[in-house]
């Protein structure tokens, strides 16, 4: 009888990803960004047929696709090895060479839109503007160009248009907790909430008619709502709320005058319709815990991209009131069923604020009897029910994982979020280490079996749990985090800048409080082995903040391994890299238990 061996830790390096679709308005073909072939590039899929097949060859991300509404193009934004320099392209729906539309060299363009007779484009970019953004029209036809939005005092990113295209919605970030739409109505700029002031965001506004406009916020709020701004009367309604959710994406479907509302709910999504005519919603159930990415064809129907803690991105169709599956991703080689679905643990931190967290528990057959400390990046984030190869495979390997939302996190209310703010080292810190204690303390883990991983923001907080809390730890991977607040606040992207003061802290108002919060202070305590990744292109967290760290550590002689991906940004966009990533981190770890 033939027997098959178990499922190797390679297999889970073999996952495939998706970044984005569009489909087009006939809803005969979806077009996708996968790395079916390593790397990433865009793929179709000729409905109602899921036999994917290639349309480009360029080995680079997609972050965005739009489909033209007559079907003859389609647009995409692609950057270079993970810049996040995206510079917009058009193609055939056959694929092909892609044709640059709008590009500029070491500037990016985003957000495509269309119009409805596929002749012009509008985008937003800081090709002219590096700080605050401007918006602009492009005529595809007599390639013409001119500004629709001006950037002013924050980041401004042109969103949407009326139907007769002579009104536009932009979204200004002033923080992440501080956003304000407005709509550009001839040379008035109109503030869609009653007043900038207290703090809150929008997280989305679209145009249900010429006058009518539909948006995501939290106005005088701690979750967000729906709301509705009526353009001849002026006037701002709260339209719905459900108790516990934090609504966070909406889309219009015209076909039967209704929206469709993400929300997050902690470490879960929901999706909810709410009919404009009844003035009722109700619940979508949807195959995925998280939603990556939505999107209403004009019949109705409903496709989604997203994810369940053991199930990796997938694209999902729904028609007539149920689900379909139109691609397949999975892990090869192991069943669903054989993956660690997460345990949900809530534990009160040191002032006793609750903490709500994700324990992947290795089987016992595997265990190693470690756990490893993941803090999540963001640090505006949160760590969801969705699958990481990452974590999959360290807990096939024997590993369990502890991944807190720590104060700051999303989902938990704007209140939550904004806790962080300024705050980066002290309280989320200790809402860390509260977690492991807890964690000790109810026989999830052992004291000297505790190990520490992060990436961006979680790269941060693993070096600075390093420097101030290094009996806790056999070792240590940072994943390109900022290792010191001074440096890191002066090399972001300039769209950065303007709200680092509300979000890190200012360099000489709060020096004091910097220097606290910045691993590199603690050079002394970090004694622990450590493992060290960077993207040589990264645009967030440059090569400097983990070079810097690196090279103090060898000057005083610590244990530290330092692997720079000279192709790769904040991220691994090749799955060469992914894997090479991967191998280290298990080989490190390996050897430090």
């Amino acid at each position: 009888m033939l027997t098959f061996s178990k499922p190797d830790v390679e297999y889970f390096f073999q996952t495939f990803g998706i970044q984005t679709f569009a489909v087009s308005p006939d809803e005969s073909q979806l077009v996708f960004s996968t790395n079916f072939s390593g790397k990433y590039n865009l793929w179709a899929m000729d409905l109602p047929n899921v036999f994917p097949y290639p349309l480009t060859f360029e080995n680079q991300s997609i972050s965005e696709l739009v489909y033209d509404k007559n079907g003859k193009f389609i647009v995409a934004v692609m950057d270079k090895d993970g810049d996040e320099n995206g510079q917009i392209y058009a193609l055939p729906p056959q694929g092909g060479q892609m044709k640059p539309v709008r590009f500029a060299d070491n500037t990016k363009q985003m957000i495509p839109l269309l119009s409805e007779d596929g002749k012009r484009l509008y985008y937003t970019s800081n090709k002219e503007d590096s700080m605050f953004l401007k918006g602009y029209c492009y005529d595809l036809e007599t390639e013409e160009e001119k500004v629709i939005v001006h950037g002013q005092k924050g980041p401004t990113f042109l969103t949407g248009k009326s139907p007769d295209e002579k009104k536009f919605l932009y979204l200004r970030t002033f923080a992440n907790t501080y956003s304000l739409a407005y709509v550009l109505d001839g040379e008035e700029e109109i503030l869609l909430t009653p007043s900038a002031e207290p703090q809150h965001t929008v997280s989305g506004a679209v145009f249900v008619s010429e006058s009518e406009i539909y948006l995501i916020t939290n106005f005088e709020e701690d979750l967000s709502y729906l709301a509705k701004f009526d353009l001849q009367t002026r006037t701002f309604e709260r339209v719905q709320a459900i108790e516990g959710e934090d609504f966070s994406a909406l889309v219009y479907d015209k076909s039967t005058n209704a929206l469709y509302i993400s929300s997050q709910k902690g470490v879960r999504d929901h999706l909810f319709k709410y009919s404009i005519a009844k003035g009722s919603i109700e619940t979508i159930e949807i195959p995925t815990s998280v939603v990556e990415y939505f999107k209403v064809s004009e019949s109705g129907n409903v496709y989604l991209l997203g994810r369940t803690a053991t199930r990796p991105f997938n694209i999902y169709k729904r028609e007539n009131g149920e689900w379909s599956t139109l691609t397949n991703f999975g892990v090869p080689g192991v069943k669903e069923e054989e993956l660690v679905q997460p345990e949900v643990l809530t534990y009160p931190s040191f002032d006793g604020l609750s903490i709500e967290a994700l324990f992947f528990k290795a089987k016992e057959e595997n265990s190693n009897g470690h756990v490893i400390l993941w803090p999540h990046g963001g640090p505006q984030a949160a760590e969801r029910e969705s699958f990481r190869s990452l974590f999959q495979f360290l807990v096939h390997r024997g590993y369990s994982i502890f991944a807190p939302n720590f104060r700051g996190s999303t989902g938990y209310g704007l209140k939550f979020t904004k806790m962080i703010e300024a705050e980066w080292g002290h309280a989320p810190r200790l809402d860390n280490v509260e977690g492991l204690e807890y964690l000790i303390k109810e026989g999830y883990a052992d004291r000297d079996k505790i190990l520490l991983m992060g990436g961006s923001f979680g790269g941060y907080m693993a070096l600075l749990l390093h420097g101030r809390h290094p009996d806790y730890f056999k070792a240590v991977v940072d994943i390109f985090g900022p290792s010191n607040l001074f440096s890191f606040i002066e090399s972001v992207p300039e769209h950065w800048k303007p709200m680092m003061k509300q979000w890190v802290g200012d360099p000489v108002e709060n020096k004091d409080k910097l220097e606290e919060d910045s691993p590199i202070t603690y050079l002394d305590t970090m004694t622990k082995p450590m493992l060290v990744i960077q993207g040589a292109t990264d645009p967030r967290v440059v090569k400097a903040e983990s070079d810097q760290i690196v090279k103090a550590l060898k000057e005083k002689g610590r244990e530290v391994e330092y692997l720079v991906l000279e192709d790769e940004g904040h991220g691994f966009s090749k799955k060469e890299n992914e894997i090479r990533v991967y191998r280290k981190v298990l080989e490190f770890l390996d050897s430090h238990i």
